[in-house]
Protein backbone atom coordinates (compact mmCIF):
# COMPACT_ATOMS: atom_id res chain seq x y z
CA UNK A 1 0.00 0.00 0.00
CA UNK A 2 1.60 3.19 -0.78
CA UNK A 3 1.94 6.37 1.41
CA UNK A 4 0.43 9.32 0.63
CA UNK A 5 2.08 12.55 1.10
CA UNK A 6 0.11 15.26 1.94
CA UNK A 7 0.93 18.97 2.78
CA UNK A 8 -0.46 20.49 5.81
CA UNK A 9 -2.49 23.70 5.72
CA UNK A 10 -0.43 26.81 6.92
CA UNK A 11 -2.95 29.63 8.52
CA UNK A 12 -1.86 32.52 7.51
CA UNK A 13 -3.03 34.17 10.80
CA UNK A 14 -0.26 32.68 12.86
CA UNK A 15 2.00 32.60 10.04
CA UNK A 16 1.69 36.52 9.73
CA UNK A 17 1.85 37.12 14.12
CA UNK A 18 4.80 34.56 13.66
CA UNK A 19 6.68 36.93 11.29
CA UNK A 20 5.53 40.16 13.22
CA UNK A 21 6.79 38.62 16.30
CA UNK A 22 10.34 38.46 14.77
CA UNK A 23 10.74 34.66 13.79
CA UNK A 24 12.35 33.87 9.95
CA UNK A 25 9.69 32.83 7.05
CA UNK A 26 11.23 29.44 7.76
CA UNK A 27 10.12 28.94 11.33
CA UNK A 28 7.01 30.98 10.69
CA UNK A 29 6.05 28.75 8.18
CA UNK A 30 6.44 25.65 10.05
CA UNK A 31 4.54 26.27 13.47
CA UNK A 32 1.71 27.82 10.96
CA UNK A 33 1.80 24.80 9.54
CA UNK A 34 0.64 23.27 13.58
CA UNK A 35 -1.03 26.32 15.11
CA UNK A 36 -4.32 27.41 14.32
CA UNK A 37 -4.58 31.38 15.50
CA UNK A 38 -2.76 33.56 18.04
CA UNK A 39 -1.88 35.09 21.77
CA UNK A 40 -0.97 33.63 24.48
CA UNK A 41 -0.77 29.75 23.66
CA UNK A 42 1.15 31.01 20.65
CA UNK A 43 3.85 32.33 22.82
CA UNK A 44 3.54 29.32 24.63
CA UNK A 45 4.47 26.99 22.62
CA UNK A 46 7.27 28.98 20.75
CA UNK A 47 8.62 29.87 24.51
CA UNK A 48 7.34 26.97 27.27
CA UNK A 49 7.76 28.16 30.55
CA UNK A 50 7.65 26.42 34.08
CA UNK A 51 6.36 29.67 35.91
CA UNK A 52 2.97 28.80 33.59
CA UNK A 53 2.55 25.46 35.15
CA UNK A 54 -0.86 25.28 37.00
CA UNK A 55 -0.54 24.84 40.84
CA UNK A 56 -0.37 20.79 41.61
CA UNK A 57 -3.01 21.11 44.30
CA UNK A 58 -5.61 21.57 41.05
CA UNK A 59 -5.15 18.05 40.95
CA UNK A 60 -8.15 16.44 43.05
CA UNK A 61 -6.98 14.74 45.80
CA UNK A 62 -3.23 15.73 45.44
CA UNK A 63 -3.48 17.51 48.99
CA UNK A 64 -4.84 14.75 50.69
CA UNK A 65 -2.48 12.27 49.26
CA UNK A 66 0.44 14.85 50.10
CA UNK A 67 -0.42 15.14 53.40
CA UNK A 68 -1.07 11.40 54.19
CA UNK A 69 2.83 11.29 52.75
CA UNK A 70 4.14 13.58 55.42
CA UNK A 71 2.85 11.62 57.76
CA UNK A 72 4.16 8.35 56.42
CA UNK A 73 7.42 10.50 56.07
CA UNK A 74 6.79 11.98 60.29
CA UNK A 75 5.89 8.39 61.32
CA UNK A 76 8.76 6.80 59.35
CA UNK A 77 6.47 4.18 57.77
CA UNK A 78 7.39 1.55 54.72
CA UNK A 79 6.41 3.20 51.64
CA UNK A 80 6.04 1.17 48.27
CA UNK A 81 6.55 2.69 44.79
CA UNK A 82 4.08 0.66 42.53
CA UNK A 83 4.96 1.31 38.80
CA UNK A 84 4.50 0.38 35.73
CA UNK A 85 7.21 -1.30 33.26
CA UNK A 86 7.25 1.18 30.86
CA UNK A 87 9.22 4.35 30.15
CA UNK A 88 6.57 6.17 31.66
CA UNK A 89 6.65 4.27 34.64
CA UNK A 90 10.08 3.56 34.84
CA UNK A 91 10.86 6.89 35.05
CA UNK A 92 7.90 7.95 37.51
CA UNK A 93 9.24 5.76 39.85
CA UNK A 94 13.14 7.70 39.47
CA UNK A 95 10.78 10.62 40.48
CA UNK A 96 9.35 9.51 43.41
CA UNK A 97 12.62 7.52 44.57
CA UNK A 98 14.62 10.32 44.46
CA UNK A 99 12.21 12.97 45.53
CA UNK A 100 11.92 10.57 49.00
CA UNK A 101 15.70 10.30 48.81
CA UNK A 102 17.45 13.15 47.95
CA UNK A 103 15.09 16.20 48.26
CA UNK A 104 13.03 14.45 51.97
CA UNK A 105 15.50 12.81 53.13
CA UNK A 106 14.11 9.24 53.54
CA UNK A 107 16.05 6.52 53.95
CA UNK A 108 16.42 4.16 50.93
CA UNK A 109 15.30 1.37 53.16
CA UNK A 110 12.16 2.81 53.94
CA UNK A 111 10.90 2.65 50.22
CA UNK A 112 9.91 -0.94 48.54
CA UNK A 113 10.38 -0.85 44.98
CA UNK A 114 7.20 -2.61 43.08
CA UNK A 115 7.15 -3.51 39.59
CA UNK A 116 5.61 -6.30 38.03
CA UNK A 117 6.73 -8.60 35.60
CA UNK A 118 5.58 -8.24 32.07
CA UNK A 119 5.07 -11.85 31.62
CA UNK A 120 4.53 -13.19 35.28
CA UNK A 121 2.49 -10.33 36.62
CA UNK A 122 1.22 -8.09 33.66
CA UNK A 123 0.62 -4.23 33.82
CA UNK A 124 -0.49 -2.43 37.24
CA UNK A 125 -1.47 -3.38 39.82
CA UNK A 126 -2.10 -6.79 39.03
CA UNK A 127 -3.36 -10.19 40.57
CA UNK A 128 -0.01 -11.24 40.05
CA UNK A 129 1.97 -8.28 41.82
CA UNK A 130 -0.48 -7.78 44.57
CA UNK A 131 0.20 -11.46 45.36
CA UNK A 132 3.56 -10.61 45.88
CA UNK A 133 2.88 -7.59 47.94
CA UNK A 134 1.05 -9.62 50.31
CA UNK A 135 3.51 -12.26 50.65
CA UNK A 136 6.24 -9.83 51.76
CA UNK A 137 7.84 -10.12 55.36
CA UNK A 138 6.96 -6.30 55.92
CA UNK A 139 3.90 -5.02 54.55
CA UNK A 140 4.28 -1.57 53.53
CA UNK A 141 1.86 0.64 55.40
CA UNK A 142 1.30 2.98 52.18
CA UNK A 143 1.77 2.53 48.34
CA UNK A 144 2.01 5.28 45.82
CA UNK A 145 1.11 3.85 42.06
CA UNK A 146 1.97 5.60 39.18
CA UNK A 147 0.99 5.83 35.46
CA UNK A 148 -1.15 2.74 36.61
CA UNK A 149 -4.13 2.00 39.55
CA UNK A 150 -7.02 3.44 37.49
CA UNK A 151 -8.47 0.40 36.37
CA UNK A 152 -7.57 -1.85 39.76
CA UNK A 153 -10.10 -1.50 42.20
CA UNK A 154 -10.29 -5.11 43.62
CA UNK A 155 -6.47 -5.41 43.58
CA UNK A 156 -6.37 -2.35 46.18
CA UNK A 157 -9.38 -3.57 47.85
CA UNK A 158 -7.20 -6.69 48.62
CA UNK A 159 -4.45 -4.09 49.90
CA UNK A 160 -6.65 -1.80 51.88
CA UNK A 161 -8.31 -5.07 53.57
CA UNK A 162 -4.89 -5.73 54.88
CA UNK A 163 -3.96 -2.53 56.01
CA UNK A 164 -2.44 -0.74 53.27
CA UNK A 165 -3.28 2.79 51.96
CA UNK A 166 -3.02 3.38 48.35
CA UNK A 167 -2.34 6.10 46.86
CA UNK A 168 -3.04 5.86 42.92
CA UNK A 169 -1.19 8.65 40.58
CA UNK A 170 -2.40 7.82 37.30
CA UNK A 171 -2.79 9.64 33.62
CA UNK A 172 -4.58 6.71 31.67
CA UNK A 173 -8.83 7.07 31.26
CA UNK A 174 -11.05 6.85 34.25
CA UNK A 175 -13.06 3.36 33.73
CA UNK A 176 -16.80 3.56 33.09
CA UNK A 177 -17.38 2.24 36.75
CA UNK A 178 -15.26 5.22 38.08
CA UNK A 179 -12.30 5.85 40.32
CA UNK A 180 -11.02 3.27 42.45
CA UNK A 181 -12.68 3.44 45.52
CA UNK A 182 -10.60 1.37 47.79
CA UNK A 183 -8.31 3.69 46.55
CA UNK A 184 -7.01 6.25 49.89
CA UNK A 185 -6.62 8.73 46.86
CA UNK A 186 -6.65 8.87 43.33
CA UNK A 187 -4.46 11.89 41.42
CA UNK A 188 -5.60 11.44 37.72
CA UNK A 189 -5.99 14.53 35.44
CA UNK A 190 -9.18 12.55 33.78
CA UNK A 191 -11.28 12.41 36.72
CA UNK A 192 -14.46 14.49 35.59
CA UNK A 193 -14.52 16.51 39.22
CA UNK A 194 -10.34 17.35 38.80
CA UNK A 195 -9.84 21.26 38.05
CA UNK A 196 -6.10 20.13 36.64
CA UNK A 197 -6.17 22.29 33.23
CA UNK A 198 -4.10 19.93 31.35
CA UNK A 199 -5.41 16.59 30.94
CA UNK A 200 -3.21 15.28 28.48
CA UNK A 201 0.10 14.96 30.65
CA UNK A 202 1.87 12.07 31.38
CA UNK A 203 1.86 9.74 34.55
CA UNK A 204 5.38 10.55 35.33
CA UNK A 205 4.26 14.22 35.13
CA UNK A 206 1.40 13.13 37.42
CA UNK A 207 3.81 11.57 39.75
CA UNK A 208 5.96 14.79 39.79
CA UNK A 209 3.42 16.94 40.41
CA UNK A 210 2.70 15.04 43.39
CA UNK A 211 6.06 15.21 44.90
CA UNK A 212 5.83 18.78 44.26
CA UNK A 213 2.89 19.28 46.54
CA UNK A 214 4.27 16.67 49.14
CA UNK A 215 7.08 19.47 49.13
CA UNK A 216 4.72 21.88 49.96
CA UNK A 217 2.80 20.52 52.45
CA UNK A 218 6.32 19.18 53.94
CA UNK A 219 7.70 23.13 54.24
CA UNK A 220 3.95 24.06 56.07
CA UNK A 221 4.26 21.05 58.27
CA UNK A 222 5.32 22.38 62.00
CA UNK A 223 7.09 19.42 63.02
CA UNK A 224 9.46 19.65 60.21
CA UNK A 225 9.52 23.27 60.17
CA UNK A 226 10.97 23.62 63.34
CA UNK A 227 14.09 21.80 62.15
CA UNK A 228 14.69 24.62 59.61
CA UNK A 229 14.93 21.99 56.83
CA UNK A 230 15.58 23.78 53.66
CA UNK A 231 13.79 21.55 50.84
CA UNK A 232 14.89 22.57 47.34
CA UNK A 233 12.31 22.92 44.34
CA UNK A 234 12.12 19.66 42.42
CA UNK A 235 12.85 20.87 39.13
CA UNK A 236 15.98 18.70 39.22
CA UNK A 237 13.81 16.02 38.34
CA UNK A 238 12.42 17.17 35.18
CA UNK A 239 15.04 14.92 33.23
CA UNK A 240 12.91 12.29 34.11
CA UNK A 241 10.22 13.75 33.43
CA UNK A 242 11.13 14.57 30.22
CA UNK A 243 12.08 11.27 28.94
CA UNK A 244 8.59 9.59 30.22
CA UNK A 245 7.12 12.30 28.69
CA UNK A 246 8.51 12.06 25.27
CA UNK A 247 8.59 8.02 25.13
CA UNK A 248 4.75 7.58 26.35
CA UNK A 249 4.08 9.92 23.25
CA UNK A 250 1.71 12.23 25.09
CA UNK A 251 1.00 15.57 23.28
CA UNK A 252 3.60 17.95 22.96
CA UNK A 253 1.18 20.75 21.50
CA UNK A 254 0.50 20.89 25.24
CA UNK A 255 2.04 23.80 26.04
CA UNK A 256 2.50 21.96 30.14
CA UNK A 257 4.37 19.15 27.95
CA UNK A 258 6.53 21.87 26.12
CA UNK A 259 7.82 23.03 29.15
CA UNK A 260 8.70 20.34 31.45
CA UNK A 261 10.14 18.61 28.20
CA UNK A 262 12.59 21.77 27.62
CA UNK A 263 13.34 22.39 30.92
CA UNK A 264 13.98 18.43 31.29
CA UNK A 265 16.09 18.26 28.67
CA UNK A 266 18.48 21.10 30.09
CA UNK A 267 18.58 19.01 33.16
CA UNK A 268 19.99 15.97 31.65
CA UNK A 269 22.14 17.83 29.30
CA UNK A 270 24.40 19.39 32.46
CA UNK A 271 24.73 15.47 32.65
CA UNK A 272 25.04 15.33 36.54
CA UNK A 273 23.82 11.91 36.29
CA UNK A 274 25.70 8.63 35.94
CA UNK A 275 23.16 7.44 33.17
CA UNK A 276 23.02 10.08 31.21
CA UNK A 277 27.01 10.35 30.76
CA UNK A 278 27.05 6.30 30.18
CA UNK A 279 24.07 6.91 27.28
CA UNK A 280 26.03 9.92 25.60
CA UNK A 281 29.33 7.35 25.97
CA UNK A 282 27.17 4.73 24.65
CA UNK A 283 25.59 6.86 21.68
CA UNK A 284 28.87 8.20 20.77
CA UNK A 285 26.89 11.78 20.88
CA UNK A 286 28.84 14.61 20.32
CA UNK A 287 25.72 17.27 20.44
CA UNK A 288 23.37 17.60 23.33
CA UNK A 289 20.15 15.50 23.52
CA UNK A 290 17.33 16.69 21.96
CA UNK A 291 13.48 15.27 22.10
CA UNK A 292 14.20 12.72 19.01
CA UNK A 293 17.04 10.88 21.35
CA UNK A 294 14.42 10.51 23.88
CA UNK A 295 11.85 9.32 21.76
CA UNK A 296 14.65 6.95 19.58
CA UNK A 297 17.52 6.29 21.66
CA UNK A 298 17.12 6.28 25.45
CA UNK A 299 12.91 5.43 25.34
CA UNK A 300 13.34 2.22 23.45
CA UNK A 301 16.47 1.04 25.34
CA UNK A 302 14.46 1.08 28.71
CA UNK A 303 11.24 -0.33 27.14
CA UNK A 304 13.78 -3.12 25.88
CA UNK A 305 14.40 -4.31 29.50
CA UNK A 306 10.68 -4.74 30.26
CA UNK A 307 9.54 -5.96 26.84
CA UNK A 308 12.35 -8.75 27.44
CA UNK A 309 13.04 -9.38 30.96
CA UNK A 310 12.35 -8.36 34.19
CA UNK A 311 12.48 -3.80 34.77
CA UNK A 312 14.73 -3.49 37.64
CA UNK A 313 17.79 -3.17 35.36
CA UNK A 314 16.16 -0.16 33.71
CA UNK A 315 15.16 1.17 37.34
CA UNK A 316 19.17 0.99 38.46
CA UNK A 317 20.11 2.36 35.37
CA UNK A 318 18.26 5.84 36.06
CA UNK A 319 19.13 5.19 39.54
CA UNK A 320 22.92 4.73 39.17
CA UNK A 321 25.43 6.51 41.48
CA UNK A 322 28.54 5.98 39.72
CA UNK A 323 29.33 6.10 36.21
CA UNK A 324 30.20 2.62 36.27
CA UNK A 325 27.44 1.16 37.82
CA UNK A 326 25.22 3.17 34.73
CA UNK A 327 27.65 2.10 32.02
CA UNK A 328 26.43 -2.21 33.46
CA UNK A 329 23.40 -1.30 33.41
CA UNK A 330 23.11 -0.01 29.88
CA UNK A 331 24.63 -2.44 28.35
CA UNK A 332 22.20 -5.23 29.89
CA UNK A 333 19.71 -2.96 28.04
CA UNK A 334 21.27 -1.99 24.72
CA UNK A 335 21.46 -6.34 24.69
CA UNK A 336 17.91 -6.23 25.37
CA UNK A 337 17.37 -3.66 22.90
CA UNK A 338 19.21 -6.01 20.30
CA UNK A 339 17.25 -8.69 21.40
CA UNK A 340 13.83 -6.68 20.97
CA UNK A 341 14.67 -5.87 17.56
CA UNK A 342 15.02 -9.39 16.61
CA UNK A 343 12.41 -10.61 17.75
CA UNK A 344 10.30 -7.67 16.81
CA UNK A 345 11.70 -8.23 12.70
CA UNK A 346 10.06 -11.85 13.29
CA UNK A 347 6.92 -11.52 14.84
CA UNK A 348 6.35 -8.26 11.73
CA UNK A 349 6.73 -10.74 8.88
CA UNK A 350 4.09 -12.30 9.98
CA UNK A 351 2.13 -9.88 11.04
CA UNK A 352 1.97 -8.25 7.98
CA UNK A 353 1.14 -11.09 5.97
CA UNK A 354 -2.02 -11.58 8.40
CA UNK A 355 -2.87 -7.43 7.72
CA UNK A 356 -2.58 -8.20 4.09
CA UNK A 357 -5.44 -10.26 4.45
CA UNK A 358 -7.43 -7.56 6.71
CA UNK A 359 -7.46 -5.24 3.80
CA UNK A 360 -8.73 -8.23 1.59
CA UNK A 361 -11.50 -8.26 3.34
CA UNK A 362 -11.95 -4.60 3.32
CA UNK A 363 -11.73 -3.56 6.92
CA UNK A 364 -10.62 -0.52 8.71
CA UNK A 365 -8.89 -2.16 11.78
CA UNK A 366 -6.09 -4.57 11.58
CA UNK A 367 -6.60 -7.48 14.59
CA UNK A 368 -3.73 -9.60 14.17
CA UNK A 369 -2.37 -13.01 16.48
CA UNK A 370 0.19 -15.94 16.46
CA UNK A 371 1.04 -18.15 18.59
CA UNK A 372 4.62 -17.27 18.17
CA UNK A 373 3.68 -13.80 19.05
CA UNK A 374 5.82 -12.02 22.22
CA UNK A 375 3.70 -10.15 24.27
CA UNK A 376 6.75 -7.63 25.02
CA UNK A 377 6.71 -6.51 21.36
CA UNK A 378 3.41 -6.45 20.53
CA UNK A 379 3.14 -2.87 20.84
CA UNK A 380 5.85 -1.86 18.94
CA UNK A 381 4.24 -4.34 15.97
CA UNK A 382 1.07 -3.11 16.47
CA UNK A 383 2.62 0.88 16.28
CA UNK A 384 4.89 -0.68 12.56
CA UNK A 385 1.34 -2.15 10.90
CA UNK A 386 -0.24 1.56 11.63
CA UNK A 387 2.81 3.32 9.73
CA UNK A 388 2.54 0.47 7.36
CA UNK A 389 -0.90 0.62 6.34
CA UNK A 390 -2.71 3.72 8.00
CA UNK A 391 -5.38 1.13 10.37
CA UNK A 392 -6.02 0.96 13.56
CA UNK A 393 -4.38 -2.03 14.90
CA UNK A 394 -4.09 -4.64 17.58
CA UNK A 395 -1.87 -7.51 18.06
CA UNK A 396 -2.15 -9.95 20.31
CA UNK A 397 0.19 -13.00 21.72
CA UNK A 398 -0.62 -15.49 24.08
CA UNK A 399 -0.40 -15.34 27.92
CA UNK A 400 0.47 -17.57 31.17
CA UNK A 401 -3.33 -18.31 31.04
CA UNK A 402 -4.77 -20.67 28.00
CA UNK A 403 -7.47 -19.59 28.04
CA UNK A 404 -6.55 -15.75 27.50
CA UNK A 405 -4.86 -13.43 25.04
CA UNK A 406 -2.62 -10.23 25.73
CA UNK A 407 -3.36 -7.83 23.33
CA UNK A 408 -1.82 -4.14 22.10
CA UNK A 409 -3.84 -1.66 20.17
CA UNK A 410 -2.55 1.77 18.31
CA UNK A 411 -4.15 4.02 16.21
CA UNK A 412 -4.24 6.93 13.76
CA UNK A 413 -5.04 10.25 14.28
CA UNK A 414 -8.81 10.69 13.92
CA UNK A 415 -9.95 7.38 16.16
CA UNK A 416 -9.50 7.25 20.11
CA UNK A 417 -8.48 3.54 20.14
CA UNK A 418 -9.65 3.81 23.66
CA UNK A 419 -13.42 4.41 22.74
CA UNK A 420 -12.82 1.88 20.48
CA UNK A 421 -12.43 -0.93 23.05
CA UNK A 422 -14.87 0.40 25.30
CA UNK A 423 -17.83 -0.03 22.07
CA UNK A 424 -16.38 -3.43 22.12
CA UNK A 425 -16.93 -4.07 25.63
CA UNK A 426 -20.43 -2.10 25.87
CA UNK A 427 -21.56 -4.62 22.56
CA UNK A 428 -20.45 -8.08 23.80
CA UNK A 429 -20.15 -9.93 27.01
CA UNK A 430 -17.02 -12.10 28.25
CA UNK A 431 -15.03 -10.80 25.03
CA UNK A 432 -12.98 -8.68 26.92
CA UNK A 433 -11.66 -8.99 29.82
CA UNK A 434 -9.59 -6.47 31.02
CA UNK A 435 -8.79 -2.70 29.35
CA UNK A 436 -7.00 0.44 29.94
CA UNK A 437 -5.22 3.52 28.11
CA UNK A 438 -5.68 6.89 26.16
CA UNK A 439 -6.23 7.99 22.74
CA UNK A 440 -3.53 6.71 21.11
CA UNK A 441 -2.71 3.62 22.98
CA UNK A 442 -4.18 0.92 24.82
CA UNK A 443 -3.38 -2.61 26.45
CA UNK A 444 -6.04 -5.00 26.80
CA UNK A 445 -7.04 -9.02 27.45
CA UNK A 446 -9.46 -10.78 25.87
CA UNK A 447 -11.22 -14.25 25.88
CA UNK A 448 -9.20 -16.69 22.94
CA UNK A 449 -12.15 -18.08 21.68
CA UNK A 450 -13.61 -14.90 21.47
CA UNK A 451 -11.03 -13.37 18.90
CA UNK A 452 -13.19 -13.55 15.97
CA UNK A 453 -15.91 -12.03 17.71
CA UNK A 454 -13.31 -9.27 18.69
CA UNK A 455 -12.53 -8.68 15.52
CA UNK A 456 -15.88 -7.61 14.17
CA UNK A 457 -17.15 -5.69 16.76
CA UNK A 458 -13.66 -4.07 16.90
CA UNK A 459 -14.21 -3.10 13.31
CA UNK A 460 -17.32 -1.87 13.54
CA UNK A 461 -16.12 0.40 16.61
CA UNK A 462 -14.03 2.07 14.26
CA UNK A 463 -16.38 2.52 11.73
CA UNK A 464 -18.73 4.27 13.97
CA UNK A 465 -15.30 7.14 14.39
CA UNK A 466 -15.19 7.20 10.92
CA UNK A 467 -17.20 8.29 7.96
CA UNK A 468 -14.63 6.57 5.41
CA UNK A 469 -14.84 3.82 3.30
CA UNK A 470 -11.08 3.14 2.86
CA UNK A 471 -7.86 4.31 4.54
CA UNK A 472 -4.12 4.76 3.67
CA UNK A 473 -1.13 5.93 5.46
CA UNK A 474 -0.66 9.21 5.25
CA UNK A 475 2.60 11.45 6.04
CA UNK A 476 2.19 15.32 6.78
CA UNK A 477 4.27 17.46 4.82
CA UNK A 478 5.59 21.05 5.23
CA UNK A 479 6.00 21.83 1.88
CA UNK A 480 8.75 21.79 -0.68
CA UNK A 481 12.91 23.05 -0.04
CA UNK A 482 15.24 23.05 -2.91
CA UNK A 483 18.22 21.38 -2.20
CA UNK A 484 19.71 24.92 -3.14
CA UNK A 485 18.49 26.42 0.05
CA UNK A 486 19.68 23.60 2.46
CA UNK A 487 21.92 24.16 4.41
CA UNK A 488 23.21 23.86 8.65
CA UNK A 489 22.22 27.67 9.07
CA UNK A 490 18.08 26.19 8.33
CA UNK A 491 18.81 22.91 10.32
CA UNK A 492 19.79 24.91 13.51
CA UNK A 493 16.59 27.55 13.04
CA UNK A 494 14.29 24.75 12.97
CA UNK A 495 16.23 23.43 16.39
CA UNK A 496 14.30 26.27 17.57
CA UNK A 497 11.14 24.95 17.83
CA UNK A 498 12.28 21.92 19.64
CA UNK A 499 10.85 19.48 21.54
CA UNK A 500 9.25 17.87 19.19
CA UNK A 501 6.87 14.73 19.79
CA UNK A 502 3.25 14.02 19.34
CA UNK A 503 0.94 16.76 17.74
CA UNK A 504 4.09 19.15 17.58
CA UNK A 505 5.94 16.86 15.55
CA UNK A 506 9.52 17.57 14.00
CA UNK A 507 9.29 19.58 10.51
CA UNK A 508 9.25 16.97 7.38
CA UNK A 509 10.17 18.40 4.19
CA UNK A 510 9.33 16.71 0.29
CA UNK A 511 10.83 17.03 -2.95
CA UNK A 512 11.52 14.95 -6.39
CA UNK A 513 15.17 14.07 -6.80
CA UNK A 514 17.45 12.49 -8.85
CA UNK A 515 19.26 9.57 -7.11
CA UNK A 516 22.58 9.76 -7.89
CA UNK A 517 24.02 6.43 -5.39
CA UNK A 518 22.42 3.65 -3.05
CA UNK A 519 24.44 2.07 -0.72
CA UNK A 520 22.54 -0.89 1.74
CA UNK A 521 24.28 0.12 5.16
CA UNK A 522 24.27 -1.04 8.98
CA UNK A 523 24.91 -4.42 10.62
CA UNK A 524 21.10 -5.25 9.60
CA UNK A 525 21.69 -4.52 6.00
CA UNK A 526 18.59 -2.86 5.80
CA UNK A 527 18.96 0.73 5.89
CA UNK A 528 19.96 2.80 2.84
CA UNK A 529 22.90 5.59 2.56
CA UNK A 530 21.59 7.56 -0.53
CA UNK A 531 23.08 10.88 -2.79
CA UNK A 532 20.15 13.30 -4.60
CA UNK A 533 20.61 15.65 -6.76
CA UNK A 534 18.60 18.65 -7.74
CA UNK A 535 19.27 21.12 -10.33
CA UNK A 536 22.73 20.55 -10.09
CA UNK A 537 22.89 20.65 -6.28
CA UNK A 538 23.67 17.61 -4.38
CA UNK A 539 22.77 16.07 -0.84
CA UNK A 540 23.70 13.02 1.50
CA UNK A 541 20.73 10.83 3.10
CA UNK A 542 20.02 8.20 5.07
CA UNK A 543 16.88 6.29 4.72
CA UNK A 544 16.53 3.92 8.12
CA UNK A 545 14.28 0.78 7.47
CA UNK A 546 14.37 0.95 3.70
CA UNK A 547 13.77 -2.92 3.80
CA UNK A 548 11.48 -4.45 5.61
CA UNK A 549 13.88 -7.82 6.14
CA UNK A 550 17.43 -8.18 5.22
CA UNK A 551 17.54 -9.96 1.92
CA UNK A 552 14.58 -7.90 0.53
CA UNK A 553 14.71 -6.20 -2.83
CA UNK A 554 16.08 -2.47 -2.53
CA UNK A 555 13.29 -0.13 -3.82
CA UNK A 556 14.87 2.25 -5.47
CA UNK A 557 18.54 2.44 -7.34
CA UNK A 558 21.03 5.02 -8.91
CA UNK A 559 19.22 6.59 -11.82
CA UNK A 560 15.70 6.49 -10.29
CA UNK A 561 13.34 10.18 -9.87
CA UNK A 562 12.03 9.58 -6.75
CA UNK A 563 9.69 11.82 -4.33
CA UNK A 564 10.78 12.21 -1.10
CA UNK A 565 9.94 13.47 2.76
CA UNK A 566 12.47 13.98 4.63
CA UNK A 567 13.77 15.75 7.76
CA UNK A 568 17.00 17.88 8.18
CA UNK A 569 19.54 16.49 10.32
CA UNK A 570 23.23 17.65 11.39
CA UNK A 571 25.96 14.75 10.72
CA UNK A 572 28.95 15.25 13.13
CA UNK A 573 31.59 12.65 12.21
CA UNK A 574 35.57 13.46 13.69
CA UNK A 575 34.78 17.25 14.43
CA UNK A 576 33.28 17.92 10.71
CA UNK A 577 29.19 18.76 10.81
CA UNK A 578 27.39 18.26 7.91
CA UNK A 579 23.76 18.39 6.99
CA UNK A 580 22.24 15.12 5.95
CA UNK A 581 18.39 14.71 4.88
CA UNK A 582 16.86 11.85 6.76
CA UNK A 583 14.30 10.32 4.47
CA UNK A 584 11.29 9.35 5.64
CA UNK A 585 9.17 8.08 2.25
CA UNK A 586 10.47 7.50 -0.73
CA UNK A 587 8.29 7.02 -3.95
CA UNK A 588 9.81 5.68 -7.74
CA UNK A 589 8.48 7.84 -10.36
CA UNK A 590 7.71 6.95 -13.38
Amino acid sequence: MEIKIQARTRCEQTFNHAQGCGLTPLLAHVIANRVQGQGLAFDRIVDPRLADLSAPKQLQDAQRAAQRIVQAINNSEVIGVLTDYDVDGITSHAIISRAFTDYFQVKASQLQQLIGHRMEDGYGVSDGLTNKILSKERLPELIITADCGSSDQVRIARLAAAGIDVIVTDHHAIPAEGIPQAAYAVINPTRDDCEYPDRVIAGCMVAWLLMCQVRLELLDDEGIANTQLVIPKLSGLLDYVALGTVADAVSLFNATNRAVVNTGLHVMNRLERPCWRAMKQLLNRQHAFGSEDLGFQLGPRINARSRMADPYAALRFLLAETDSEAMDQLLLLNADNEDRKLTERQMLEEAICQAEGCLQQKLLSMTVYAESFHAGVQGIVASRLVDRYGHPCVVFSPTNDPEKLSGSARTIADVHIRDALQYVADHTEGVILAFGGHKGAAGLKIARNRLEEFQIYFDHAIRRQLDVEELYPVRLSDGPLSLAKLDLAAFDQLERLQPFGREFEGPQFEGYFNVHSVRLIGKEKIHLSLEFEQDGFYRQAVWFRALSTEGEAVPIHAGDHVHCLYRLAANEFRGERRLQLMVEVCLKQG
